[in-house]
């Protein structure tokens, strides 16, 4: 099977040359890497460049994530599609080789892997990436849930389906449960780790999870997010974090950061819902709920797959 590597960007060039240079370490050679530009005005465009690459260009006007998306799988040759954001770089040598193994079942016909914050992101948010991406693989997830972040498919089911163009995000988690409903199975891969770097104002976050809201209200219609759910969330997800934080002998330098990281994340899930539906049970349950104590120590083969950034430019 070829792999063809597709990456969405837009004003990224402190995050993309590492993505590509992580993607030059990898135990898979033959990768077709293709660049969705929606017009960058930095240097994201040239720095891509650089590297064995296919550059595609949008208007800014005519972007959507789906469109963006169709037009780069458009573009693609390989068998699998693998989607990746900007701003994320592999953590280890054999992120595609991962990535590729559980499409030797006919039946799978869509592969995530785990992600992991840096030291930019938010604390509450390496609490979410710990609870929505766990350290166990499944070759047979029940739920639709994915992120295209770190997602790959059959490139013959999406000749089949395209990605919805008119959803404002999420059309992954879309694009999944359609996949289901034909009877083919997601797997979730844990050893394929991503880092996905989040440098975010508080409004970027706000607009960020009332935009996700905005698309699961046209998904997923099974249940009311109200003022007493954004509360309840609230106030879970915030004392998680915060034990958490104790835990990690952070708490007091992080308390207001996690109240505020909550409180836009709960406040713009309830702004663009805002007497609408939420998703069904299964999903909720993976995005809103709080899972226990992050374990952060890595074994000594996690090591030996480590690829080393260190000594490469940026």
């Amino acid at each position: 099977m070829k792999i063809s590597l597709i990456i969405r960007c837009f004003n990224e060039e402190k995050h993309i040359g590492r993505l590509l240079a992580g993607v030059m370490e990898q135990t898979v050679k033959d990768v077709e890497i293709i660049v969705v530009d929606s017009g960058s005005t930095d240097a994201t465009v040239s720095i891509a460049s650089n590297f064995p690459t296919k550059i595609i260009n949008l208007r800014p006007q005519d972007f959507s994530f789906g469109h963006a998306l169709n037009v780069g799988c458009a573009a693609a040759t390989g068998d699998i599609l693998l989607f990746a954001s900007a701003h994320v770089y592999p953590v280890y040598n054999d992120w595609l080789e991962l990535m590729m193994k559980p499409f030797e079942e006919e039946k799978i016909g869509l592969v995530y892997g785990k992600q992991r914050g840096c030291e930019l992101n938010k604390y509450s948010e390496h609490q979410i990436f710990a609870k929505w991406f766990p350290e166990e693989s499944t070759m047979n997830q029940l739920h639709p849930f994915c992120n295209n972040a770190n997602c790959a498919i059959r490139r013959s089911l999406w000749l089949e389906q395209p990605y919805d163009e008119t959803l404002t995000g999420l059309e992954e988690l879309d694009w999944a449960k359609k996949l289901q409903a034909k009877g083919y199975r997601i797997a979730y891969q844990a050893g394929a780790t991503i880092i996905h770097v989040h440098e975010e104002t508080w409004k970027n976050v706000f607009n960020r999870y009332r935009r996700e809201a905005i698309a699961l209200r046209l998904i997923q219609k099974n249940e009311t997010f109200n003022f007493l759910t954004f509360l309840t969330l609230l106030w879970k997800n915030a004392r998680h974090d915060w034990q958490q934080a104790l835990h990690d002998g952070v708490f007091l330098r992080e308390f207001l950061s996690i109240l505020l990281f909550r409180s836009n994340q709960f406040w713009g899930t309830y702004r663009g819902y805002k007497q609408s539906y939420l998703m069904d049970n299964q999903v909720r349950e993976r995005f809103y709920y709080p899972k226990g104590f992050v374990s952060k120590k890595g074994s000594p083969e996690e090591e030996r797959r480590r690829i080393d950034y260190s000594k490469m430019h940026k």
